[in-house]
């Protein structure tokens, strides 16, 4: 049998705080609703997933998910309820056999209960994870208790909630043109409309994001597992000078500075960026920067060394690995770099897509002693601390 999911992320979402809807906010990285969809993109007994969105979210959402391989989203109603009806309507074309609504508020739901619901749909004919509740529950009136409330045969109920397509879509057409109801979840609509709805386990990590302290416990969870996976610790080291020559401006880490000369060489003649692209080079042991773009290639004649660190970054991020930190000492007597180095960090961070509180830049001179000292040129130290997947 076919199965389609609809995934819900039409509400609000304005409880967690922050500038966007709790479903755009990042997560390990990622917004919340992308690591939603690709649970059910990437499982093989989903077929066709179908996300519901709020009025006005377009943007947000083509920025989430625009490049997943995913139908045109549809726009939610004022309710759940009236959302997850439009997402059923829009499946009606493929007619799926069996659907899975979820909310796209809960990023980690796994693939093992995606099909086990599945499973169980051969069986019955809606089908919802739970856990049983083991806290003691109290009803109150205002903030005193008012009597405590027995929790044997209680469930909290989780998503994805699975159903046979037509009778889904059946109880939802009556109860839209049934008045004064309102169903909170898609398994109340079934029990109301007389579908037999059966429990399974559901998993404690399957949990929803609802609040600020929610999206920061989920956030420093994926980071926590993303830097397990990357057990592979590198670090690379770079190493680069260039000689002063004609000019009234250097650039330094991609920062136009004045001085009184230019610095020589057949790029920009960025040495920083230099050496840490072969910091970052040397880390995954792919050479120097002169094995990757030779000086002796035309086409690099003054080329923004931002490509290279660029490509080394790049190189990195095919291995599935991050840039953990990188350092650079630059050693000079002039020009000053001290009011730069914010800019500087800013302008590799942007590059290497890390942030600015990862990337040190500091200088010195070398106390009016060697080629340095005599300004002749200035030297760039780099160090690199890779992680890639052990």
């Amino acid at each position: 049998m076919s199965a389609a999911a609809v995934i819900v992320a039409a509400g609000a979402g304005m409880r967690a705080g922050g500038e966007r809807p709790k479903q755009y906010q990042a997560i390990g990285g990622r917004p919340v609703l992308r690591h939603t969809v690709e649970a059910f993109l990437g499982h093989p007994g989903i077929a066709d997933v179908q996300v519901v969105i709020g009025e006005g979210h377009e943007s947000l959402y083509d920025e989430a998910v625009g490049d997943l391989p995913l139908p045109l989203p549809v726009t939610g109603g004022a309710t759940r309820q009236a959302s997850v009806a439009r997402g059923l309507e829009a499946l009606q074309g493929s007619a799926p056999d069996l659907v899975l609504i979820h909310d796209g508020a809960r990023p980690f739901v796994s693939a093992s209960v995606i099909s086990h619901v599945i499973a169980h749909l051969d069986r019955h004919p809606a089908v919802i994870p739970a856990l049983p509740v083991t806290d003691t529950l109290k009803r109150a009136k205002g903030n005193v208790v008012a009597e405590t409330v027995d929790r044997t045969g209680l469930w909290a109920v989780q998503t994805p909630q699975g159903f046979r397509f037509t009778a889904i879509v059946e109880a939802h057409e009556r109860a839209a043109a049934a008045a004064g109801q309102d169903f909170s979840d898609d398994a109340s609509i079934a029990e109301w409309a007389g579908i037999e709805v059966a429990l399974i386990p559901g998993a404690p990590d399957n949990t929803k994001v609802t609040s600020a302290e929610d999206i920061a416990e989920a956030d420093q969870r994926l980071r926590r597992e993303m830097l397990l996976a990357l057990g592979d610790i590198r670090v690379g080291q770079g190493f680069d000078v260039h000689a002063f020559g004609p000019g009234d401006y250097v650039t330094l880490c991609g920062v136009r500075i004045a001085h009184d000369k230019g610095l020589t060489g057949h790029s920009d003649a960025d040495a920083p960026l230099h050496a840490l692209t072969d910091a970052l080079l040397g880390s995954i042991g792919e050479g120097d920067i002169g094995v990757h773009f030779p000086p002796s290639d035309p086409q690099w004649r003054g080329a923004d060394s931002g490509i290279f660190l660029k490509h080394a970054a790049d190189l990195i991020a095919a291995r599935h690995g991050i840039i953990a930190n990188a350092d650079l000492t630059i050693v000079c007597e002039a020009p000053k770099i001290s009011p730069h180095v914010a800019e500087m960090r800013r302008h590799i961070a942007e590059i290497l897509k890390i942030a600015p509180e990862r990337i040190g830049v500091k200088a010195t001179t070398s106390e009016m002693m060697g080629f340095t000292g005599r300004g002749e040129g200035l030297v760039a130290m780099a160090t690199a601390t890779v992680r890639l997947p052990g």
